[in-house]
């Protein structure tokens, strides 16, 4: 395993353990499903992205980007064959800045577009948003994104160290806002100033479309209130607003391995 899978692989299980710690004890909202029932389907996901990732597009995004660089293709290859150390440093953060507004605009993309959005749905069909909801994407809604990725990251030669910075970053926040926990209103109040908390990204899992179609971010919140799209409070309280698809009820069938598989292909219904 290299350097970059275990520094990812390591803030995962940090921020996967506390999270879950604290939905445990200081947990915001109730299931009605156990968390064996939700669970097991949930993290499956994230082992058949894996899989399903590694077997279509075989290298990664930091292998990709040495490729670029060694080629010459991108945009700041081009423009920065050679560059200070400085300059490094601030095509590091740009280059973070830009993989995260990309990231942005495939989620709202996957919101508006029809067929992306059958796909999307079955994230949105958690009744129950806890932090393995932040793991529970489809195969191909994975394969889909990680493209998208590996095409910024190629077209624009962003440097090793944002993928790394980034991906952490993305993985690190996906498990934080998705948590079953509230942070006091007036940490909420200041934090959502500068990144999507728990209650903002409940906001985004509601099952009123107006609502859902809001805070696309997953880290930070200033896309959203740059291109529009933030919502800062939801029609009904945190502790009573609907969450989830209404044509998906929370049972146990619907949350099996094999139904979250199969959701993308169902017969479609009027959301």
């Amino acid at each position: 395993m290299d350097t970059t899978s275990v520094i990812r692989l390591s803030v995962f299980i940090s921020v996967f353990f506390i999270m879950a710690m604290l939905e445990a004890f200081l947990p915001a909202r109730k299931s009605t499903l156990s968390r064996k029932e939700r669970w097991v389907g949930n993290l499956s996901m994230v082992v058949f992205g894996a899989v399903v990732s590694r077997l279509l597009v075989p290298a990664s995004l930091v292998g990709m980007s040495l490729w670029a660089s060694e080629k010459g293709y991108g945009l700041f290859n081009i423009l920065f064959a050679s560059n200070s150390t400085l300059v490094s440093a601030v095509l590091v953060v740009v280059g973070v800045l830009l993989l995260d507004v990309v990231i942005y605009w495939q989620h709202r993309l996957f919101h508006t577009i029809p067929l992306l959005w059958r796909i999307h749905k079955m994230h949105h069909a958690d009744s129950h948003v806890d932090t393995t909801t932040g793991l529970r994407f489809h195969p191909i809604e994975i394969v889909i994104s990680l493209g998208v990725k590996t095409a910024a990251v190629v077209a624009f030669g962003v440097p090793v160290l944002a993928i790394v910075i980034f991906e952490v970053a993305l993985n690190g926040f996906a498990l934080f806002n998705h948590a079953n926990i509230r942070l006091p209103q007036k940490w909420d109040d200041r934090l959502s100033t500068l990144i999507i908390t728990q209650r903002l990204h409940r906001i985004h899992h509601s099952q009123a479309k107006e609502e859902s179609n809001s805070n696309f971010g997953f880290s930070v919140s200033w896309w959203d209130k740059v291109f529009n799209s933030f919502k800062s409070r939801a029609h009904e309280s945190d502790d009573k607003l609907p969450i989830g698809q209404r044509d998906v009820p929370p049972t146990k069938d619907n949350a099996s391995m094999l139904s979250l598989l199969r959701q993308p292909f169902s017969r479609p219904a009027k959301d």
